[in-house]
């Protein structure tokens, strides 16, 4: 399973630390996480 982590909007205090939990918590159960450049335009 591949799962994407995309936030819109701003930045906002704490983001950083939920982005890397959630990646975190999915590596340890084998799920590839994606990340997406320049937010919502990357995914197309």
């Amino acid at each position: 399973m591949r799962v994407g982590i995309l936030t819109g909007g701003g930045d906002c205090p704490g983001l950083n630390a939920v982005i890397r939990a959630a990646a975190k918590a999915l590596f340890a159960r084998g799920v590839d996480v994606l990340g997406f450049r320049d937010g919502y335009r990357g995914i197309i």
